[in-house]
């Protein structure tokens, strides 16, 4: 059986059963091709256009802040040699990854990142050839200074805006939107069209192959092998007539027998093949198929950090660490003077958390309450009468949180991580929030992706607690130094950070 989308969405033509829109949409493949071609090297002469003329206004700048008045020939340009180096490990870098198609722009993993590590490589790269060669005496360091901290913000802004217009212009309706078939079961089908905007996916979908299932009086092995094979025949002649870019098997992996069978069919047509197990996998967008060894499969999760970024991200915070317990000394005991004369009681609280792998270490805070040693656990709340007046401005201000610098130094928390709960909320919560233990698979941290983005304070419902848990998962599975980095950036200077405390 074959129909083009949900039938009740075209007129058919009349003896052909064939729609208009599918007649609309058979473009010629070498014109789609070289449409979407002129896409790709118009993202990519956007990214060589701003490199060089960034370089060029920070020469031009340079030359204006010295008061020579110069305009030197474009030939004689340092900065300009240097955009044309950067530009050539920034563009093959990108060609490599596929930076410059169409799906990558339509994808939902984050250009920010990626763009920032690349640029800060070529400059790498830029300094580590400059120096082999002898040849960095040449440049002047003010306008290099210049050109690399106005290129990140520029190239940042630069793909923002072309992702931006290809997802504009990206539509089911766009002549350069892959041409789509699927194939499945009615029930499969269905749940596609339920669970999918196909307007939002960027696609044309072009036609929609049915497999029948045998009535259950006449059910048997011989009877669903004879209807499989009468419906793949027609769904790869439909194929073949319709010539889409992608042949998408929506059959669940719970039917091995039927995916083998429909491999082997559509094996035979000049379209890529995919196999799509469910709308079970769509909680994870960006599956891999990955070889352990000699065996493979589909990797739906990433180690929290592998064996290298555990030991770059345990230098970094050892540094940092360090650098702030000295800079911050003088701080720290005017604090504990402070917290002295407010209030009778220690200057330090201790309590118990869980950290990596559930592992329980005592954490260091500046006593913020009044000291209650043998009282009962009880979340801190807005107005509380238990906070001190030091204390509110220590919540207030995040100062509380300095000891744990201390923690840091002792590996028992990094300065970037999911926040630590105290015991009794970690059993709670992890009883009633799924994947809630997965925040402790890195080590807890000073600061998060969760309290910058206002996720903080009081949790009085499941449903906060939820959303502080999804934005800790979201930093668990896109880790990185410069994801380490702005999330430091923003805990100082993003109001968001403060919000909500008490």
């Amino acid at each position: 059986m074959f129909h083009e989308r949900p039938p009740q969405q075209y007129q058919r033509l009349p003896g052909d059963g064939v729609s208009r829109s599918v007649w609309a949409s058979l473009l010629p493949r070498r014109r789609r091709m070289a449409l979407r071609v002129g896409i790709s090297a118009s993202l990519l002469a956007a990214d060589l256009v701003a490199i060089f003329a960034v370089g060029f206004a920070a020469d031009v700048a340079y030359h204006a802040y010295i008061g020579d008045g110069e305009l030197i020939p474009l030939t004689n340009s340092m900065n300009l040699q240097t955009a044309g180096f950067l530009s050539l490990i920034f563009v093959l870098t990108n060609l490599a990854r596929g930076e410059y198609s169409i799906e990558r722009c339509l994808s939902q993993t984050p250009h920010l990142q990626r763009r920032a590590t690349l640029w800060l490589m070529a400059w790498a790269v830029a300094l580590l050839v400059g120096f082999a060669t002898k040849t960095t005496q040449d440049f002047s360091r003010v306008a290099s200074v210049a050109f690399f901290l106005a290129g990140l913000p520029v190239t940042i802004l630069v793909r923002a805006g072309t992702v931006a217009m290809v997802r504009r212009s990206s539509t089911s309706g766009s002549p350069s939107a892959s041409r789509v078939h699927l194939v499945g079961y009615e029930e499969d089908v269905t749940n596609f069209y339920a669970n999918n905007d196909v307007e939002a996916l960027g696609l044309r979908i072009v036609g929609t192959s049915y497999l029948r299932r045998p009535e259950p009086a006449s059910s048997g092995t011989g009877n669903a092998e004879t209807l499989l094979a009468e419906d793949l025949d027609l769904a790869v002649s439909v194929v073949r007539f319709l010539r889409p870019d992608d042949v998408f098997v929506l059959v669940p992996w719970s039917e091995p027998a039927d995916i083998e069978r429909c491999i082997d069919a559509f094996l035979r047509v000049p379209a890529a093949l995919h196999l799509r197990p469910g709308t079970m996998m769509d909680r994870f967008p960006d599956l891999q198929v990955a070889r352990v060894g000699r065996l493979s499969g589909i990797n739906i999760g990433r180690r929290p950090l592998s064996v290298g970024e555990i030991l770059l991200k345990r230098a970094f915070d050892v540094t940092l660490a360090g650098i702030g317990l000295l800079l911050l000394a003088p701080l720290f005991v005017a604090l504990a003077v402070l917290i002295k004369l407010d209030s009778p009681g220690p200057v330090f609280f201790r309590q118990r958390r869980y950290g990596f792998n559930q592992e329980a270490f005592g954490v260091f805070k500046f006593r913020s309450m009044k000291a209650a040693p043998d009282a009962p656990f009880r979340q801190a709340s807005r107005n509380d009468e238990r906070i001190t007046r030091i204390g509110a401005l220590l919540r207030r201000t995040n100062l509380d949180e300095l000891p744990q610098l201390l923690n840091v130094i002792r590996g028992d928390m990094s300065l970037v991580g999911p926040r630590p709960h105290a015991l009794a909320h970690d059993r709670s919560f992890e009883r009633r929030i799924a994947l809630y233990a997965r925040r402790h698979n890195v080590k807890p941290g000073i600061t998060g992706w969760a309290q910058v983005n206002g996720f903080r304070g009081e949790t009085l419902t499941d449903a906060a607690m939820e959303s502080r848990v999804q934005a800790d998962l979201h930093y668990i599975d896109n880790w990185s130094l410069w994801l380490d980095i702005t999330i430091l950036f923003r805990t100082i200077a993003s109001p968001r950070a403060y919000r909500n405390a008490c």
